[in-house]
């Protein structure tokens, strides 16, 4: 491991079938008053909505709602979110979604009680939250972002049009959080996959920055052949258990930070893609997916060594009679193959993306610089070929 790290991980777990039995436990460590907050009603097709409002019945509890919660959540709903916080003097935001609805309960945390503007405060300058949190909790109902065990949140600002994301200190995390793999089975196929990307993109983004032979790139390719497989078996069944259960776990240890400890991280496919999404509003991991392909055949010539260990130990190639340049284009294009069986965008157009809009993300990423700091020429580039 070369680089020093501290890890915090607060959030208490319920993982399972039986998870939401804890439900009642852990509301009844709160105050009256409970936001719940989630997207445009699937919580109430399968069942969950009632099981919260039933739960916080019997505990004697308030709930004031904030419904809506749109995937790639805007700094206009974290307001409307704060507001109703203040109004009712909320104790607990409890998040029943997926990542979008937990994201935009941790940005309504930090941005109630804020002093001044929040969005220029904490996803601009990056200052420190130094006013009063509240409480966030979750209900996990698609697996993806890591959400529910980190303390990150991504918000659109859509007046300024860009999409950024803050990781805040670890008292921003979820308290806790109730994965039960049967409520992902809701979840359209394409939703199911965008999720899957975006956990595969969070370990890639950790795993090929830097030369390192630490533990947590031992523990990124294990996550990596178990999604995968877990992915294979989703696509022909969504409902089994096994897989779903594997893929849920996975996106909780993607993003915890675990996997990325002691690891130097650019995140820059990730920077490029927000920017994507600023401008179409696109499912985050399709766009991560469309865009990985060319990003990493560009940079792997500055990385070469990782990129043939990822072909070597994640896609089990037979490096017999390759060169390192060959083996390493063997595993992108392993990638990209699993992209396409997997019925994942390959393409930019197909996310409402156009030309025109190309030069303007990238002039508007904002990258931290990897094997290679890059140009918005470069990028636009990459930009082309994932087109």
């Amino acid at each position: 491991m070369k680089l020093d790290f501290t890890y915090e991980n607060p959030t208490k777990i319920y993982f399972g079938r039986t998870a939401m039995d804890g439900l009642k436990t852990e509301l009844a460590k709160y105050g009256k008053t409970i936001m719940l907050a989630y997207g445009k009603g699937a919580i109430k097709k399968i069942g969950v909505y009632d099981q919260v409002l039933d739960i916080c019945k019997s505990l004697g509890k308030t709930v004031v709602e904030l419904s809506g919660v749109m995937p790639n959540p805007t700094y206009e709903k974290v307001m409307e979110g704060c507001r109703l916080v203040k109004e009712n003097n909320v104790d607990l935001i409890l998040a029943v979604g997926g990542g979008s609805v937990i994201d935009c309960a941790k940005a309504i945390s930090v941005s109630t009680y804020c002093e001044g503007d929040a969005w220029q405060r904490y996803f601009t300058n990056f200052e420190p939250v130094d006013n009063k949190l509240v409480a966030v909790a979750s209900i996990l109902t698609m697996a993806g972002t890591g959400s529910e065990m980190n303390s990150g949140a991504v918000i659109t600002n859509e007046d300024l049009k860009i999409k950024m994301g803050r990781v805040f200190d670890a008292n921003v995390n979820p308290r806790f959080s109730i994965l039960n793999p049967e409520y992902t089975f809701s979840v359209s196929k394409y939703q199911m996959l965008s999720g899957i990307f975006d956990m595969m993109s969070h370990l890639m983004e950790a795993y090929f920055a830097g030369d390192d032979n630490g533990t947590s790139s031992y523990i990124i390719e294990g996550l990596l052949r178990s999604i995968i497989d877990s992915t294979r078996v989703a696509v022909v069944n969504p409902e089994d258990y096994e897989a779903r259960s594997n893929l849920m776990w996975c996106s909780s240890l993607a993003m915890n930070p675990l996997a990325g400890l002691g690891k130097a991280q650019d995140w820059e496919v990730h920077m490029i893609e927000h920017q994507l999404g600023a401008y179409t509003d696109c499912a985050h991991g399709m766009g991560l997916a469309a865009i990985s392909i060319p990003y990493y055949r560009y940079v792997s010539q500055f990385g070469l060594d990782k990129f043939v260990r990822f072909a070597r130990e994640v896609w089990h190639i037979n490096e017999e009679g390759m060169t390192k340049e060959q083996l390493a284009k063997a595993g992108i294009d392993a990638l990209e193959q699993f992209i396409k069986e997997s019925g994942m965008v390959t393409r930019l157009r197909d996310l409402n993306a156009t030309e025109e809009m190309l030069p303007l993300i990238a002039n508007s990423t904002l990258l931290m610089g990897g094997y290679k700091q890059m140009t918005p020429q470069e990028i636009l580039d990459i930009l082309k070929k994932a087109y």
